[in-house]
């Protein structure tokens, strides 16, 4: 047998190590050329019907009109949204599994002792969708009409009065033990799977108040099922302009904002993550979407993965100091 010339036998070499970096490379540019080829699951960690619905519905439309590929919600409630968050965490990285976080993302970081996951290395920061004023909210049962006489009412009888939130570590749980310990009082928490839940709660007078988004709330308390004693942002709503905020109220420096971002498990491509940021970016510039996110009082946003990533850390730190100084657990 005869072998191959060094000349030929070069060439075979520099042929076979191009169809190897081609095979290498491939995956590559598929994702940053193909994607998406198929349709994309949106995870929600809520229940339907909540602030997190109200707002992935809308976008979720806008989104596939725009990539050429249905949007689908998924819901994943449970244990304040870390089963999802769990669930995202070990997902494939291919751009086809992105999920919806609340502020109960950064916070879930301190409360529990032990998470599934890494809430900072398991995670691909996408976009900040919007922000979303909380309200708190009184039901019939409660007479006070403002942050004072909810004061009095809850200092005449310590631990008596019930608030509702969507779940141990929503942002309304960790608003309302904030409050408390700002305001130097004592209230008992009820934890429910989810807005809607807490919303038939307050409307059978199961529970006192609550600090609930605004998106979901707000079409209760202009029925007069409910009353609004305060939004919980620094400024008021531009869905109740007339409902004073806390600070407002006297208690100085209270802050507290709901947010919503997409994310997608870590080692997503980073083209992927860039190309999903800036089509929610388009989609929240149609003035349909705007009109819709509008009438819930959400305000939007979208960010850069690398504004999301910063936002996010900045919120876990937050957060853990507010775990800290409240003694807020888990129930």
């Amino acid at each position: 047998m005869s072998l191959p010339r060094p000349s030929r036998l070069r060439r075979a070499l520099l042929a076979s190590m191009a169809l190897t970096a081609s095979a290498l490379l491939a995956p590559v540019a598929y994702a940053a050329d193909a994607w998406p080829s198929k349709p994309i699951q949106l995870v929600i960690p809520y229940p339907p019907g909540g602030s997190a619905d109200l707002l992935g519905r809308p976008l979720a439309m806008q989104l596939q009109q725009q990539l050429g590929q249905p949007v689908v919600l998924e819901y994943k409630p449970g244990a304040g949204g870390t089963l999802a968050s769990q669930y995202v965490a070990r997902a494939k990285p291919d751009g086809y599994t992105v999920f919806m976080v609340l502020a109960a993302h950064a916070i879930n970081d301190s409360l529990y002792p032990k998470l599934p996951y890494d809430t900072r290395k398991d995670f691909a920061p996408v976009s900040l969708v919007a922000n979303l004023p909380m309200v708190v909210a009184a039901s019939g049962k409660l007479p006070a009409k403002n942050i004072h006489e909810l004061i009095q009412a809850a200092k005449a009888a310590p631990g008596k009065l019930t608030f509702g939130s969507a779940g141990n570590g929503n942002t309304g749980h960790l608003a309302a033990e904030y409050f408390s310990s700002i305001a130097g009082v004592k209230m008992t928490h009820v934890p429910y799977k989810g807005s809607a839940g807490v919303v038939n709660a307050m409307l059978a007078g199961d529970i006192d108040l609550t600090f609930d988004s605004i998106s979901t709330s707000m079409p209760h308390i202009r029925s007069g099922r409910m009353h609004a004693l305060a939004v919980t942002s620094p400024q008021r709503s531009a869905l109740a302009p007339e409902v004073p905020t806390v600070q407002e109220q006297g208690i100085a420096g209270f802050d507290v904002t709901g947010w919503y971002a997409l994310i997608a498990p870590a080692g997503t491509p980073p083209e992927i993550t860039q190309r999903l940021s800036r089509e929610i970016a388009a989609a929240l510039r149609q003035p349909q979407l705007q009109s819709q996110l509008a009438a819930g009082g959400y305000e939007p946003v979208g960010s850069t993965p690398e504004a999301l990533q910063a936002h996010i850390e900045r919120e876990i730190t937050r957060w853990a100091a507010v775990v800290k100084s409240t003694g807020a657990r888990v129930d």
